[in-house]
């Protein structure tokens, strides 16, 4: 497959002779724009809706002023457009409530309930959904009190793992690797509410090491349907070093897991949390994300997300052959058992974020962005944190910007296409991991 003519006859999207579905993408991010991106080259999509959106999607979808958690400006836009489901992107308003809501006013929607969000939303309820269903991960601890989290520290040598219980858009999580550090991040944690109160609970956990994997299926009820997995790189800085992130970078499809892992990891993992998640009254309807540690003696669970990973997202939907509309219509409606087999691409797909100075720290916005235009052939541009001006150009936005996708036949060919096309851009400010992938040409 040659990627360059392929990428570049998909931008231009669905014919003008398509009909089909109206969807509502809620969110603003790089997910959003890949979700949508994807979603206007589904022969059974017509419309695409977003809500907020960003100046990236506006190519392919009509954005609505409205915030993701607003709930009844969503329903009433979902009304006014005709909408024919809902694809929820981001964890808070699943968190909130808003699938639970669109149900209740008879709108199809691939998202979970509030009730079954909490996979996501809450790590210490994960952690028990866990060990009720026999799903491998670490030893861990779930501490409601500073005392008794440094108590708990005694169980576990260093580094050890301290998680925020609630969500934390991917920050609340610190390896201290000593019991000084440990117990300083107990207290930032629960004493000074660095994540409000997402940390008032707190999960203590062993640190698992080995090669780390995103692994995403669909889910309804107890249908699942795996995905392709990825590999994500969360710390800020080259060769896994300084604070998590959201998302630095991402890869497709990891050379560290075949048919022959996903298998059990199907098997053990994504079914057995399905099967306990319906049992526990909080049946799932939408995506579910393991995040695994590939350990000598097996998989591992590190969290489990209610959602599409960001940026995950961004290399799995281009290298999806089956119709992502489809798919995720046959989440909304219960119908994921009538699906047919979901078929993949050959060839990979790398994509490198480009963030602001001072990410995941403070950092300031609105400095103008230049090269969006000169990306090559084989590379796809995703906008995350960018606004337009007040003169109508597109500027940063956030902390993560942009995700500079490249594809190729291989990893390496992949790798070298997004790296050029970083190259083609520029923002004061403008920072990014130069490694990304690279573990997995090793591999």
């Amino acid at each position: 497959m040659t990627y360059g003519m392929t990428m570049d006859c998909m931008s231009q999207g669905r014919s003008e002779e398509s009909v089909g579905r109206r969807v509502l993408v809620i969110g603003g991010g790089g997910r959003e724009h890949a979700l949508a991106w994807k979603l206007a080259q589904s022969p059974s999509i017509s419309e695409i809706y977003c809500a907020p959106g960003n100046p990236g999607t506006a190519s392919t979808a009509t954005n609505l002023p409205l915030a993701a958690n607003s709930i009844p400006g969503i329903i009433a836009a979902a009304d006014q457009h005709a909408i024919d489901f809902v694809m929820i992107g981001p964890e808070e308003p699943l968190a909130q409530g808003l699938a639970d809501a669109l149900r209740a006013s008879g709108i199809p929607v691939c998202g979970h309930s509030a009730a079954a969000a909490r996979i996501e939303s809450s790590k210490a309820f994960a952690k028990a959904i866990m060990a009720g269903a026999g799903i491998p991960t670490a030893r861990s601890i779930t501490a409601t009190t500073r005392s008794a989290a440094i108590d708990g520290l005694a169980l576990f040598g260093a580094p050890v793992v301290i998680k925020a219980d609630g969500l934390a858009a991917g920050k609340g999580v610190v390896i201290a690797q000593s019991r000084q550090e440990a117990e300083d991040t107990i207290s930032a944690f629960m004493i000074e509410h660095a994540f409000g109160d997402a940390g008032s609970t707190i999960v203590i956990e062993e640190l698992l090491t080995g090669i780390e994997v995103s692994a995403f299926a669909l889910v309804q009820g107890e249908t699942v349907v795996p995905l392709m997995a990825s590999c994500d790189h969360k710390p800020i800085f080259d060769g896994n070093k300084g604070p998590n992130t959201g998302g630095m970078g991402a890869y497709a499809p990891p050379p560290q897991i075949d048919a022959a892992l996903l298998d059990p990891v199907t098997t053990m993992i994504l079914k057995p949390a399905a099967h306990a998640m319906a049992a526990h009254g909080a049946p799932l309807q939408g995506i579910l994300y393991a995040g695994l540690i590939l350990t000598t003696t097996g998989p591992k669970v590190i969290e489990f997300n209610a959602r599409f990973g960001d940026p995950e997202t961004q290399v799995i939907l281009p290298l999806m052959e089956s119709d992502l509309g489809e798919a995720l219509f046959a989440v909304a409606t219960g119908a994921l058992a009538q699906l047919p087999s979901i078929t993949w691409k050959s060839g990979s797909a790398v994509c490198v974020v480009l963030a602001s100075e001072g990410y995941p720290g403070t950092y300031t916005t609105g400095f103008p962005i230049e090269g969006l235009d000169r990306v090559s052939d084989g590379v796809e541009v995703f906008q995350a944190g960018t606004k337009l001006s007040e003169v109508g150009a597109v500027v940063t936005g956030g902390g993560r910007v942009l995700n500079v996708v490249g594809f190729g036949d291989d990893l390496a060919a992949a790798r070298l296409r997004a790296y050029a096309g970083v190259k083609a851009i520029s923002f004061q400010g403008m920072r990014y991991r130069t490694d990304i992938g690279s573990f997995g040409l090793e591999q």
